[in-house]
Formats: structure tokens, C-alpha cells, sequence
């Protein structure tokens, strides 16, 4: 980090303060009627979020400016979204935006963590099954997002299908040498088979987060 120029951290930051605005305002415009919900569905969860949070950490310069970017991205994306909630649309939902307050707040510890997915051996291999496990498991459990005889039954697959894009896309970009697949794979299974089996992130976010 202390070989990046002062310019290039700000330039960075800025950049990360504008992608989250706009991602925030999309978040918004597509959770309305009359726009497809494969749209909405996707920003309304996690894993949309973690697999851009995951991206901004590992392409950080380092734990610091890891943590420094992804809490700007969060902010700036929240802020964005909320005020354009309230401003324009006059409503405002207490628990939704605490369940996002406390993502965003938590972020900046994920995001160093994260910033080790990079590195070489088992530890770093373990902290890339961490987004990977939780994509499974949110992308698999999609399959109790809609009854049959609701009206959007049908994006179950094509959201499955977006899941399984981002854990590829993490899986082919992340780590430095491909080889260590093989360990990140079998963990990523089983960590998403513990959190599927007792429900754990349904009992940490209590209903909050849109699959649940």
C-alpha cells in the first residue's frame, strides 16, 4: 500500500463512492412495478452484494484500503438507496434498513478478512469458500423462495442460475493458482451444507434477507 500514490488511493475511493450510488439507485429503480423481478429478486439479497464486496476486497491494495473501499461502496450505496426511498417514494421501512445499517457496518471486518482470499495455502482457500458457501447456500435455498402456484415461480431457475455464475466467477478469478479449487470447492460444499441443514442464516438475519 505504501507504494500507491496518494492520487490513486482517493482516485479509488471516489470511484468506489460512485459505484455504490449508482448501484444503490438502481437497487431502488428496479423494485418497482412494471420492471422485470428477476431484477429486483437479485438486488434484495445477499449475494449479489457479498460477490461485489468479495471482488472489491481481493482487487484492494490491501487489508486497509480493502476495508476503507468496501465500507465507502456500502455507504454510499445505502445512502443512495434510502434517500430516494424517502424522498420520492415516502416510505421508509425501520427493520430493512437496520438489517442493511448492520451489513454495512460489519463490511469492513469481512472485507480484510476477505482480502486473504488471494493469498497462497489453506487459510486463504478457507476464507474463498466463506462468499462461495454462502451463495450456495442462498442460491439453493431459492427453491423455497416461491410455491408453485405463485406468480414468479419461474425465476427460480434463472436465479439459480445467476447464483451459480458468481460462484464460478469466484472460483475462476480469485485465487491466484487454479489448482487451489480443489480445496476451495469440498469446503465451500460442506460449510453450505451445515448453513443449509440448520438454517443458520435464517436464524442470524430473521427473515430480513429477501429468500428468507
Amino acid at each position: 500500500m505504501s507504494n500507491v500514490s496518494n492520487g490513486r488511493k482517493v482516485y479509488a475511493l471516489v470511484w468506489m463512492i460512485i459505484l455504490g450510488g449508482i448501484m444503490g439507485l438502481a437497487a431502488k429503480l428496479v423494485d418497482t412495478q412494471g420492471v422485470n423481478p428477476v431484477f429486483d429478486q437479485i438486488g434484495g439479497r445477499l449475494g449479489i452484494w457479498i460477490f461485489v464486496a468479495t471482488l472489491i476486497s481481493v482487487y484492494s491494495y490491501s487489508p486497509r484500503s480493502a476495508a476503507v473501499k468496501v465500507f465507502s461502496f456500502f455507504t454510499s450505496l445505502l445512502t443512495f438507496y434510502y434517500l430516494y426511498t424517502v424522498f420520492f417514494l415516502h416510505f421508509f421501512s425501520k427493520n430493512e434498513t437496520m438489517f442493511w445499517v448492520i451489513c454495512a457496518v460489519v463490511s469492513p471486518i469481512c472485507a480484510v478478512v476477505m482480502w486473504y482470499a488471494r493469498g497462497h495455502g489453506y487459510v486463504a482457500s478457507f476464507i474463498l469458500s466463506l462468499p462461495v458457501a454462502v451463495l450456495i447456500t442462498e442460491g439453493y435455498t431459492l427453491k423455497n423462495a416461491y410455491l408453485p402456484e405463485h406468480e414468479h415461480y419461474y425465476l427460480v431457475p434463472i436465479l439459480m442460475g445467476f447464483y451459480l455464475l458468481m460462484v464460478i466467477t469466484l472460483l475462476w478469478i480469485v485465487p491466484r493458482k487454479k489448482i487451489h479449487m480443489l480445496t476451495v470447492i469440498p469446503v465451500a460444499l460442506l460449510l453450505s451444507f451445515i448453513m443449509i441443514y440448520f438454517d443458520i442464516i435464517g436464524k442470524i438475519f430473521g427473515g430480513l434477507n429477501g429468500f428468507l
